[in-house]
């Protein structure tokens, strides 16, 4: 009889599908960077719960990967019989097997019991960390352990870093001892569910749904979905439609043409009549209207962030957005166009001089046009809160932001843009010759992360480290050069050569 792991069960919960692949097929998942990235933020996390549980670096930890399931499960049982914190415990009894995060010992009526901690790098509890939880509580029970209690821990996104690596108040936990405990029946009955799905000849058949997506993006999801049929113009293209979408789905509608028209709002209706007949939206007068009213000089801007589950720098939360980056341009009253950009990949918190710098690039009259204006506007007032000396000037040039995005998905649609008004689809849609995938290494907001954090790295070399700030360089200055274009047509200012 095979033993699940953890990881197998929780699959079971998502899929009965997943985890028959997951078993007889794992060679066909495909994992998404989003799910590789979430991986190494709980890795980063585990470690940093090390330091938290074990400050005077007591404890023991157990490394499946170099010992081996049978001597990690031995030693378990070895440490358990000494008073000091265990990492990553291994349990293997009631037909599954988990390895626990923390494990610290405690006293109790002149006996020494367990408090179980599993640590998670979300910000709150989830569902499917009850599951987690109910798990880790009966295999390490089944297995003998004098289980006293049980705890999820979780990030506090309130908690501010105070710096000089204390990290004692990160994670905050929820004591799920009741819940927990009172679950054994239910996992014994997912651990004979996934016995029954073992043992099936072929992979259950279960269409694709919500589930694939809930609560994990399953890596089978290509391959599940390989036969089902591919509209020509796909419901989904059709802006803030996901549930209507889904219901529409489960009749078998796929396909922008077979949905009613009275089902649609004014937008979602335009992005049917112009997807269909392959023409273009665009409501010149209008957005020349709109922009009428603000005059040159004008200004265009564009923020690059960072977030970090475990902050790096003193001052900042966790997943708090960290800004390193901006590009300017600048369009004088005589139609000149003159670029202002600034980079910090030392390292070290780039906040103040970023604000600095963002305060002298931006003059104190005219538009600051950018494209979505919640990002940077919310960025702006978190860096006056930080700084209070530059409070009256952020927040000024707050009060000048003009969004291009309202005016783009009210005016302006074309059938490229797939039902989506980001900027990524906008710009080559109104200005055919700029693309974003022309660019060398960084061509999108996931990208420009990746590629800051590794410029910072310490081991990254020199030569390394100029190509990728040339890179970063310039997406940012095409995100603002995207918005000059996009202003000039939807302003009709044709008399500008830009």
């Amino acid at each position: 009889m095979r033993n699940f792991s953890k990881s197998k069960l929780l699959a079971l919960r998502q899929c009965p599908k997943r985890l028959w692949l997951e078993i007889h097929r794992p060679d066909l998942r495909e994992d998404s960077d989003a799910t590789q990235a979430s991986f190494q933020i709980g890795y980063q996390v585990g470690d940093i719960a090390h330091q938290i549980y074990d400050p005077e670096n007591l404890g023991a930890l157990i490394d499946v990967q170099s010992e081996g399931f049978p001597r990690a499960f031995e030693r378990t049982t070895e440490l358990l019989g000494t008073p000091q914190p265990i990492f990553e415990a291994g349990f293997c009894a009631g037909g599954a097997l988990a390895f626990a995060d923390v494990m610290l010992p405690e006293q109790q009526d002149g006996q020494q019991v367990w408090r179980m901690v599993e640590v998670k790098s979300s910000t709150s509890v989830k569902d499917y960390h009850r599951d987690d939880v109910a798990v880790q509580a009966f295999i390490a029970k089944s297995a003998g352990v004098l289980l006293q209690s049980i705890a999820l821990a979780h990030i506090d996104s309130s908690w501010t870093y105070p710096g000089n690596g204390d990290y004692s108040g990160l994670l905050v936990e929820a004591d799920l001892t009741a819940e927990a405990f009172s679950r054994t029946d239910e996992v014994k009955g997912w651990i004979a569910q996934a016995q029954s799905v073992d043992a099936m000849p072929s992979e259950p058949v279960i269409d694709i749904g919500a589930h694939c997506e809930t609560p994990f993006s399953c890596g089978f999801y290509d391959y599940c979905s390989r036969d089902e049929p591919k509209a020509q113009y796909p419901v989904y293209w059709l802006p803030y439609f996901g549930a209507k979408a889904q219901q529409l789905a489960a009749q078998c509608v796929i396909e922008l043409a077979d949905v009613s028209d009275d089902l649609l709002n004014a937008r979602q209706l335009r992005v049917k009549t112009h997807t269909l007949a392959n023409t273009v939206f665009f409501d010149a007068d209008g957005a020349a209207a709109e922009l009428a009213i603000h005059c040159l000089p004008a200004y265009f801007l564009d923020f690059e962030t960072i977030q970090f589950a475990v902050p790096i720098w003193q001052g900042t939360r966790p997943y708090q957005q960290n800004t390193f980056q901006f590009s300017l341009h600048t369009l004088s009253e005589a139609g000149q166009l003159e670029h202002t950009e600034f980079l910090d990949i030392s390292g070290g918190d780039p906040a103040e001089p970023f604000a600095q710098a963002l305060i002298a690039a931006c003059g104190e009259s005219g538009p600051v046009y950018v494209y979505n204006a919640g990002f940077e506007t919310s960025r702006m007032s978190e860096l006056a809160t930080r700084y209070p000396q530059f409070s009256a000037s952020l927040l000024a040039i707050n009060a000048r932001v003009v969004d291009l995005l309202p005016i783009a998905r009210e005016r302006y649609y074309h059938p490229s843009q797939q039902g989506s008004w980001s900027i990524k689809k906008v710009l080559p849609a109104v200005v055919p010759e700029l693309r974003y995938d022309a660019l060398d290494g960084v061509q999108d907001g996931g990208m420009a992360m990746e590629a800051f954090l590794e410029a910072i790295h310490p081991d990254t070399p020199a030569e390394r480290k100029n190509q990728i700030e040339q890179q970063l360089l310039a997406y940012c200055k095409l995100d603002t050069y995207a918005m000059v274009r996009l202003w000039q047509v939807f302003a009709g200012r044709t008399d500008l050569k830009l």
